[in-house]
Parts: C-alpha cells; sequence; structure tokens
C-alpha cells in the first residue's frame, strides 16, 4: 500500500514538474512542416577564353581612285562661238559705209554688215575654238577591289568542369564567354502548422519535419529571424 501511494506521489509531482516547465518555457514546442517549396532563380554561367581567332572573309567593293591628268583645252573666245559672224558684220558695216552718201550710205552700211555677217558666219561654222592651251585635271573612277572583313571569332574557351571547347562568335567576348543560365536554390519557402495557427517562412536551408516555437512563432536559429505568426 505505502509502495502505491509512493509511485503515485511520483507521478504527481512529475507531472506537476512538466506543466511548470512547460509554462516556464524550458519544454520547446513545435510546429509541423506542412511543405516545402525551394526558391530557384537562374544564374549565368561563364567560361574562361583560352583564345580567340578573328574569322575573315573577302568581300567585294570599290574604292575611288583619282590621280592629276595633263589635257588641252581651247580658250574661250569673247563671244563663244559667235565671234566669226560679230566680226564679219562689224567690219562688214565698216566697209560699206565707205560708199555713198546719205541714205545710200546707210544702205551701203546695213547691206556692207549683212553681207559680213553672213561671211562670218560660214567662218563660224568651219571654226572649232579660240586657241588651245595645256592644264591639269583631277580625274577620279570606281575601280572594284576585294576587302578582307571580319566576320567572327573562333574563341577556345574551358568550362566549370574543366573541358576545353571551340564556338563562333559575332563579337570577341573577351576573357570570359557566357555559356548560359544555370537554376540555383537560394532558399525554401515553408509552409507550417501549429495546432490552429498556419503560415509561411522563407528559410535558406531545408528544414526537417518540425520548426521550433516561441511565442506563437517560429524560430530560425540560423539567422536569429522569426515568421509572423500564421
Amino acid at each position: 500500500m505505502n509502495r502505491i501511494m509512493a509511485t503515485a506521489a511520483v507521478t504527481v509531482l512529475a507531472a506537476g514538474v512538466a506543466v511548470g516547465a512547460y509554462k516556464s518555457g524550458l519544454i520547446t514546442p513545435y510546429a509541423d512542416v506542412v511543405s516545402t517549396t525551394p526558391v530557384i532563380v537562374p544564374e549565368p554561367v561563364y567560361g574562361t577564353v583560352v583564345a580567340s581567332t578573328p574569322v575573315t572573309q573577302g568581300v567585294d567593293t570599290s574604292q575611288q581612285v583619282c590621280e592629276n591628268r595633263t589635257v588641252q583645252k581651247r580658250a574661250r573666245e569673247r563671244f563663244g562661238t559667235k565671234d566669226g559672224t560679230i566680226i564679219g558684220a562689224v567690219v562688214g558695216g565698216l566697209v560699206g559705209s565707205q560708199f555713198g552718201g546719205g541714205s545710200g550710205r546707210t544702205l551701203a552700211t546695213v547691206g556692207g554688215a549683212v553681207a559680213g555677217g553672213f561671211a562670218g558666219r560660214a567662218i563660224d561654222r568651219r571654226h572649232v575654238g579660240g586657241r588651245i592651251y595645256t592644264t591639269s585635271e583631277r580625274v577620279c573612277r570606281n575601280e572594284p577591289t576585294t576587302q578582307e572583313k571580319v566576320i567572327g571569332y573562333d574563341v577556345r574557351y574551358r568550362t566549370v568542369d574543366g573541358q576545353v571547347l571551340t564556338r563562333r562568335e559575332d563579337n570577341d567576348p573577351g576573357q570570359r564567354i557566357w555559356l548560359g543560365d544555370k537554376d540555383v536554390v537560394v532558399g525554401y519557402d515553408v509552409n507550417w502548422r501549429y495546432k490552429d495557427q498556419t503560415g509561411t517562412i522563407r528559410m535558406k536551408e531545408k528544414p526537417g519535419e518540425r520548426l521550433p516555437m516561441r511565442d506563437g512563432a517560429i524560430v530560425v536559429a540560423s539567422d536569429d529571424t522569426v515568421a509572423s505568426k500564421g
């Protein structure tokens, strides 16, 4: 009988200690992890350029070539191509004015001018211009040619795992070459439940099945961040 009473007393005492410990915060409550979703972001991947060789191709084009040439020209005459006509008319008029008198002299002058003009016109038809002189002219022409044009670069590069590969790029990439993007996990969005409370917290590391709580909120020990209450 005494043994039964002693056992009961120990049980009651233990229960009292457990309740007191829980109320005093010595026992940590835990929330259940409902789901864990990785937070993924793309990050660029680069290779180290070992060599970059320009690739050229001949392109048909043209270029202007200029040179100085010595040419002969005729000096421009005072009356252009009608010097003979004009001079003939003047001379004919002067000759005609030497004959007759009064109105007769006038008619002789007009007649002489007309006759001189006709004679000068005939001379103009056979005349090719003024005096010949020599000068220098700048003469230009387009000549076909072929030029070497850079159409790309053969780039040898080393990947992050040590492979050395080659590919063609439009431009010289410099010291490193972009190879693409890869998905990187930067954290986890964790949904949790504790009794009638629910919430979501972002964590750097993937959690287990339970999360510790304090004052109704999740405790993240890694960075001392506490999640908001659900």
